[in-house]
């Protein structure tokens, strides 16, 4: 695709803007227009308005930039993995090939954990299976006095979240092991939340996923309820009496889920997406922690 305009012709933004666009759709990508906008924002170093009030075209490298960068979005490279970042909730987090990318309805997963632990002071949170450390991040962010603790099994995910840790000032500690393998001992029963947004794509519906979620890493993706299965397992050791477990779920594992935390866990809720579609199970263990308050403040 040619973006750049010839020499001495006037090209408004916005017309560069509908071709590439054109040329996104054409290829079946969606929200075309949009995409077309956060990759030349990106490329130029501007926000929507500079991009809209450019008087000037692009020049001979950043029009092959930019063509290089629809090119490889429209064969299923996520913009996020274009651009190298991504805006979860208030924080620009930087996020790269081989590691999960945030979505904007796991905020919904920080809200709920955020909410379950409102009457505690000083709480100590585990976001398992961290990716760029999106929830513990957004957590730390929301309660400063929180004591985070993070893990994730993939090397390349450990780095990124420390990065995304320093680039906030936001202090976190993030370790590679699996699930709550690598938190220190001396922190087992005194965690009041274990959160985590694990894979849950049942194995059988990988396939039939758009091609940009399947440029981001498998094991990241793929686990059905068998994560959710070991998380209820395991967290009773690390929790506090009344600590809580909370979890992003697949919009049909409500019942199965919340069935698996009832086995072991009392308060046992799904609650919904923006969208309506269950997407979080939270429960609680039994007994209570001296002066913490349930999720709905009583």
């Amino acid at each position: 695709m040619t973006t750049e305009a010839p020499a001495g012709t006037p090209v408004r933004m916005s017309a560069v803007i509908r071709r590439a666009g054109d040329y996104l759709a054409a290829h079946g990508v969606q929200s075309p227009r949009a995409t077309a906008e956060a990759l030349l924002m990106y490329l130029l170093g501007t926000d929507r308005a500079g991009l809209y009030s450019r008087s000037e075209g692009l020049d001979t490298r950043a029009a092959r930039l930019f063509g290089r960068a629809l090119c490889q979005r429209c064969h299923g490279i996520p913009v996020e993995y274009l651009t190298g970042r991504q805006q979860f909730m208030d924080l620009t987090l930087g996020v790269a090939p081989g590691v999960f990318v945030p979505r904007p309805e796991t905020e919904g997963l920080v809200e709920a954990a955020v909410e379950a632990v409102a009457g505690r002071s000083g709480p100590v949170v585990v976001d398992v299976g961290t990716g760029t450390g999106a929830v513990a991040l957004a957590i730390k962010h929301l309660r400063p006095d929180a004591a985070v603790w993070a893990t994730d099994v993939s090397q390349a995910a450990v780095t990124l979240a420390t990065s995304n840790a320093l680039r906030h000032s936001l202090d976190v500690d993030v370790r590679l092991g699996d699930l709550l393998g690598p938190i220190p001992e001396a922190v087992r029963g005194e965690v009041d939340l274990v959160v985590s947004n694990p894979p849950y794509v049942a194995r059988e519906a990988y396939d039939s996923l758009p091609e940009e979620v399947k440029a981001e890493p498998y094991e990241a993706l793929v686990g059905g309820t068998r994560f959710h299965r070991r998380l209820v397992s395991e967290s009773p050791d690390w929790l506090r009496p009344g600590g809580w477990l909370v979890v992003e779920i697949g919009d049909d594992q409500g019942p199965e889920v919340r069935s698996v935390f009832e086995a072991g866990l009392v308060e046992v809720e799904v609650l919904p997406d923006l969208a309506g579609r269950d997407r979080v199970v939270r429960g609680r263990l039994p007994g209570a922690t001296p002066g913490a308050t349930s999720a709905d403040g009583s």
